[in-house]
């Protein structure tokens, strides 16, 4: 048991041992409560003052008793505080205290279940975005890394629903269930949907036939690390250029260039345009190798006059410098409608 625990406890028994004591005397003597209490208190802190009243020869004894019960307790109560001082536990207790308070403040957020190789990853990709995550994870081990990584954490079990709603599921976007278990996957996909059947839940597939299971208890999306990594080394013999050409667009390491995706917000003044409308090309120099239209579909190297809708996903490949610029344009509508005109054709243009 931790220092802090012990702390707790030994605090509820000295809350035990004052009601003994005012339920003692009260008994035994016939004392009002007030006078009760109050004896029991001196008693307890061995401070030496008089008695209220006479004691007989029962309330001695009972005396006797709750001063070394007493004494046991507050020793036992002084020796957690100096653990915890000494273990630098006292910091730790605030400095959860202030986590708790920023995980209820998160909003729109991806909660990440299990904290293994694949849990550290993902966290490190969200964190060099950055995106608003918070791990779920039971392993004491892994906490001490968790706490060293300066990442925002719970420490519980989350196939369990109060460990899920501590971490904001209601207010989250996302969660990814990344733990070493298909079947505690499952749980933990089933807690998730149960507790919000709008969420996005992603999670990891690791035997052969879980990944319908997996479905079936409400994953958004299911994904075999295994299935994934073996189809990328048969690819890295096959086709190696085109591996390299992905790991390049994908990957943070490779920073001249990048594959991103944007979505058009709703009222943005890109909503009717098209490629060449847009003067997305000419104001950024990204390339667009798809869009993803509301309805799902998916359109594969859209020609010039491809229209944009709301909430249409743009799949992007260009300098980082250039992707940050279209997301600045995508969110300012006001910039937006500069460029359209800008790029406009003119009719005489034509």
């Amino acid at each position: 048991m931790d220092p802090v625990r012990h702390l707790k406890v030994s605090m509820i028994v000295l809350g035990l041992l004052i009601s003994i004591g005012i339920l003692g005397y009260m008994g035994i003597e016939g004392w009002n409560f007030l006078d009760s209490l109050y004896m029991t208190v001196i008693t307890l802190a061995t401070v030496g003052f008089k008695e209220v009243h006479t004691l007989s020869d029962s309330g001695k004894i009972f005396t006797m008793l709750l001063i070394v019960l007493g004494v046991s307790v507050l020793g036992y109560i002084v020796g957690s505080l100096a653990q915890i001082m000494f273990e630098g536990q006292f910091q730790r207790v605030f400095g959860r205290k202030k986590m708790e308070m920023k995980i209820e403040a998160l909003r729109d957020h991806y909660i990440v279940c299990g904290f293994g190789r694949m849990g550290a990853l993902i966290c490190r990709e969200f964190s060099a975005k950055p995106l608003p995550f918070v791990v779920v994870e039971k392993n004491p081990e892994i906490i001490e890394k968790l706490e060293e990584d300066n990442y925002l954490y719970l420490r519980g079990d989350a196939t369990d629903d109060e460990a899920l709603l501590k971490a904001g599921i209601k207010r989250a976007k996302g969660l990814i269930s990344v733990v070493a278990s298909d079947t505690e996957n499952v749980y933990i996909t089933l807690s998730a949907r149960g507790l919000n059947t709008d969420l996005f839940i992603l999670a990891r597939s690791g035997d052969e036939g879980s990944d319908l299971k997996l479905k079936r208890a409400g994953a958004s999306k299911v994904i075999s690390p295994y299935l994934i990594g073996g189809n990328r080394m048969a690819q890295a013999i096959l086709r190696p250029n085109v591996v390299d050409f992905i790991e390049i667009a994908t990957g943070r390491e490779h920073m001249e260039l990048q594959m991103e995706e944007i979505i058009i917000p709703p009222g943005s003044a890109f909503i009717g345009e098209n490629l060449v409308s847009s003067g997305f090309r000419k104001e950024t120099g990204v390339m667009i190798v798809g869009i993803k239209k509301q309805n799902g579909s998916m359109v594969f190297n859209p020609e010039s006059h491809t229209h944009f809708g709301e909430r249409d996903t743009l799949i992007i490949l260009g300098q980082p410098a250039a992707i940050s610029k279209l997301e600045y344009l995508v969110q300012c509508s006001s910039c937006a409608a500069d460029v359209i005109k800008k790029h406009k054709k003119k009719p005489h243009e034509s």
